[in-house]
């Protein structure tokens, strides 16, 4: 892509009505565009790391046997009414609507009913069985106050994941499949070494312990309390010493923290199908209950954490394997020399597979320079007329203060060294 024909610009003005630094830096960059509190839009590169956080996502769920699917925004009043969850008093935190005629219908929140609901037309069988499917949605939620960007909004992407398995040990497999599939995502997203499993209140979804998955930051709304050692965190809410015999955890190695949860897993057991009448039949021909389990992860969140966790002074600092592009290309000069070098450049990196900004506007180096910066690709690299006159090319990481220079063979050599 190249910046002259790039809608979106940058700004040095920091939104006043945005004390989060992600929002603050996603806005300055022109990677979201905020329609209302809690409600943002992602322009061309938000997007591109939105949809890189799916890929990543999408890829381990498919590994484990997911089934990718995508269920209605507008749901219907009876079959949540089946489950006992339709009453506001239940569920308070999600929009409804009308019909002209008068009937109600719920705005996407969660999808236990909905799923139910549809794959119990078609798996009846012992045989149909484990079950995985998921979906990647927009999801709405009535905040009373939408706070901290993208961390908690009222419209949001989110992957929501169900499980269906024929019996508790079946469940208890498929469900600890799906948390090392998590611990992969957050590795891939270069959020593995500081996201917690994080033992948690089961909420409105079962009695039993949830698992939340706690990425550690200073902005965190939650208090949890980790056990490096193991790897593991009890959050706040539910830390007591009778939990903390229950998980074997000792009060003496744990160390508090603040933790952004982004993602959670919940056991369901057989609430939601008994209650919408799924059932499968077993060998012997009898009906049997079914087990679910349901799994979540923030995806646009994500994009938030990511921002926060690894910004720095100038900027953002995009991990490779989300960064909308690998390469911000700048071009310095107007001559004939550099534009033709540069444009050679943006192709052959191009033809190689390589994602490239080509930044070809007339403006100020220190501009260029002050936007890659703030954009957070990668890597830059500057074609001038002293790259032209030396037949090298000006190599700089993101994540480092020098650059280099290096011949075309070298500047693919180090754009194939990924960081995680």
């Amino acid at each position: 892509m190249r910046r002259s024909l790039l809608f979106t610009k940058t700004t040095k003005n920091v939104p006043a009505d945005e004390t989060a630094k992600n929002a603050q830096l996603l806005i300055q960059a022109g990677y979201i565009h905020k329609e209302m509190a809690g409600v943002y839009a992602y322009m061309p590169l938000g997007l591109r790391v939105l949809e890189n956080i799916k890929q990543i996502v999408r890829d381990e769920m498919n590994a484990i046997g997911g089934q990718e699917l995508m269920m209605t925004t507008l749901q219907p009043r009876d079959i949540w009414e089946k489950t006992d969850r339709w009453d506001d008093k239940k569920v308070d935190n999600w929009f409804k609507t009308k019909l002209a005629n008068g009937t109600e219908l719920g705005v996407g929140l969660t999808h236990e009913e909905p799923i139910v609901d549809a794959v119990s037309g078609f798996a009846t069988s012992h045989k149909d069985f484990p079950i995985y499917v998921y979906q990647i949605q927009s999801k709405f939620r009535n905040e009373l106050r939408a706070k901290s960007g993208l961390l908690r909004g009222r419209e949001f992407v989110m992957k929501d994941m169900y499980t269906f398995s024929r019996t508790q040990q079946e469940h208890e497999a498929v469900y600890e499949r799906v948390v090392e599939a998590y611990h992969r995502v957050y590795k891939r997203l270069g959020l593995g070494a500081s996201t917690y499993r994080t033992y948690a209140d089961g909420g409105i979804f079962t009695p039993r312990f949830s698992d939340e998955f706690q990425t550690l930051s200073p902005i965190g709304e939650d208090t949890i309390y980790v056990d490096e050692a193991k790897r593991i965190a009890i959050n706040h809410e539910i830390y007591s010493d009778e939990n903390l015999a229950k998980l074997n955890l000792n009060k003496a190695d744990l160390v508090e923290k603040k933790g952004v949860e982004v993602g959670n897993t919940f056991h369901l057991e057989s609430k939601y199908t008994d209650a919408l009448g799924m059932y499968y039949t077993d060998a012997d021909g009898k009906q049997q209950p079914l087990i679910m389990g349901c799994y979540g992860i923030g995806v646009s969140r994500l994009v938030g954490m990511i921002a926060e966790h690894f910004s720095d002074e100038n900027g953002l600092v995009w991990p490779d394997a989300v960064a909308p592009f690998k390469v911000y290309l700048a071009r310095l000069g107007d001559s004939e020399q550099a534009i033709q070098q540069a444009d050679n450049l943006y192709n052959y990196l191009t033809a190689q597979g390589v994602t490239v900004l080509y930044d070809d506007r007339d403006a100020r180096p220190g501009q260029k320079f002050a936007d890659a910066e703030l954009m957070g690709m990668p890597y830059r690299i500057v074609v001038s007329d002293k790259t032209v006159a030396s037949g090298t090319y000006e190599l700089k990481r993101r994540t480092e203060s020098e650059s280099i220079h290096v011949s075309e063979d070298q500047l693919l050599e180090n754009l194939s060294n990924t960081e995680e």
